[in-house]
């Protein structure tokens, strides 16, 4: 199965899209950690996403799309795939569309402002692996480290309050427009974002299977 999951930033679609990809045993694409994988190993392109991430702005549709083209032709998403962080915009739908990857379902996690403005301040990554943790919503093992490489977690620039709020007002203008262009196609799976994760992931797989 190819799907995509869409979400404002906060909303939780990375925690759903781990769930979905252990439950369907598909591989996650998720744009961001390519990104900072190529700005740790300081590439060009990572140099210049770079700019755009720490201002909270999109990294350009020509970095983005040749990235997802060249990862979707590796092995593990013959059988499908999850896209988190892709598509971002209309015109990249519009450039997936063009390479003739057909996807089966978009599912889109909806989550009030508000509530990911006080989220989010909790959110903690890795920096080594990328994994994602929460200090309320899914605390690893051991308090501010990684559970799967052992790296100390931080805090991105972007969860910062203010750097929230503009990437918000992004996904407002740019993302959100996404929503109508999957539900014209007939795939648009909308699903009310929970307080607790587990309720959330409920609807998720109940949209995946349905």
């Amino acid at each position: 199965m190819k799907l995509i999951l869409l979400g404002a930033p906060g909303a939780g679609k990375g925690t759903q899209a781990e769930i979905v990809s252990e439950h369907l045993n598909i591989p996650t694409i998720s744009t961001g950690n390519i990104i900072r994988e190529a700005l740790k190993s300081g590439t060009e392109m990572g140099l210049k996403a770079k700019e755009y991430m720490d201002a909270g702005k999109l990294v350009p549709d020509e970095v983005v799309i040749g990235i997802i083209r060249d990862r979707l032709a590796k092995d593990d998403c013959q059988n499908g795939f999850i896209l988190d962080g892709f598509p971002r915009t209309i015109p990249q739908a519009e450039a997936l569309d063009r390479m003739g990857i057909v996807i089966d379902r978009v599912i889109d996690i909806e989550v009030a402002d508000d509530v990911i403005a006080q989220r989010v301040s909790g959110r903690r990554v890795c920096p080594a692996c990328g994994a994602s943790y929460h200090v309320d919503f899914k605390k690893p093992a051991k308090e501010d480290v990684c559970d799967k490489c052992g790296d100390t977690l931080v805090q991105r620039k972007d969860d910062h309050p203010d750097t929230v709020k503009e990437r918000l007002q992004v996904y407002h203008d740019q993302t959100e427009p996404l929503k109508d262009y999957y539900a014209n196609c007939g795939k648009l799976v909308i699903v009310e974002g929970q307080e607790k994760v587990e309720d959330t992931t409920k609807l998720t797989l109940a949209a995946v299977e349905a």
